[in-house]
């Protein structure tokens, strides 16, 4: 049975704000086309965060053009070339936000703060071998599982065996090399076998290891430990760091002025470090 629901006495849906920065009205339709930009949860969110994008993007260039800033658009490493608009506000934050650049001193305070950060990557030689298969095929995964297990107890039983058995076995392309990967540093393997590696000690073997490509036995053949870089070595990727972090903070301050002189309808500004002028 289909029921006929009367919508007539219902309140009609409210329009959508008219959102305007002194005066200029951004269109629904500008609004819209820059939602794509802001994935979120919901839809009002997306449209919430696209209209005060566009709401701060309106005012810097309403504040360029007072000013008289010039447009000079430049070409990035990827040759792409920079719109007017583009120019327009880099040129409009480059003039009003001017900050100092961070110097020696205040790059060593950083450094000695953050020894930890600054050291280069462990380095792991391992060798594994792999039984190839896919989660979703059960049977498989789980007779793969079983071959694993197997030929680690081999290995258990004889340790110099393992380059003999990859040979054997492992059906990565590494098994022609007795199974040896060479050197591995973080980032390079899946999440799994990562984790997996680096909890073994020189020599050791692991348990079967899966991952989305099948099962692994994993053995550590050496560890070469990361090494604290010098400050020199590092001083200018600092400088570059804590440079971008005052500016930042600088072009924030700088729009919450803006934004607390202008006239704005239609939607409320509520944090404007979300909206940083790239």
């Amino acid at each position: 049975m289909v029921q006929i629901v009367d919508t007539s006495s219902r309140p009609p849906l409210p329009e959508p704000a008219i959102v305007s920065v002194n005066g200029i009205v951004i269109s629904p339709e500008e609004i819209a086309s820059e939602i794509q930009n802001h994935p979120a949860a919901k839809p009002q969110f997306a449209w919430q965060q696209a209209a005060q994008a566009l709401v701060i993007r309106e005012l810097l260039l309403q504040e360029a053009r007072r000013l008289g800033i010039a447009a000079r658009p430049t070409t990035d490493n990827s040759n792409r070339r920079e719109t007017e608009e583009e120019a327009l506000l880099r040129g409009l934050i480059e003039t009003e936000v001017v900050v100092p650049e961070p110097d020696e001193q205040v790059c060593r305070h950083y450094y000695e703060q953050n020894r930890a950060r600054f050291r280069s990557a462990d380095i792991y030689e391992a060798a594994h071998i792999l039984f190839a298969a896919s989660r979703d095929d059960l049977i498989p995964y789980d007779r793969a599982r079983l071959e694993a297990k197997a030929v680690l107890a081999e290995i258990l039983l004889d340790r110099a065996k393992f380059a003999d058995l990859a040979k054997v076995h492992s059906a990565c392309s590494s098994g022609a090399q007795g199974g040896n990967l060479g050197q591995i540093t973080s980032g390079q393997t899946t999440p799994e076998f990562e984790q997996a590696l680096f909890k073994l000690s020189e020599g050791e073997v692991s348990e079967p290891v899966a991952t989305r490509y099948g099962w692994h036995i994993i053995r550590l053949i050496r560890k070469i430990a990361g090494r604290e870089l010098p400050f020199e070595f590092v001083a200018e990727r600092i400088a570059d760091y804590l440079g971008e972090q005052v500016t930042r903070r600088a072009s924030t301050q700088y729009i919450a002025r803006l934004v607390s002189r202008a006239r704005i309808s239609g939607i409320q500004i509520a944090n404007a470090e979300a909206h940083r002028v790239n």
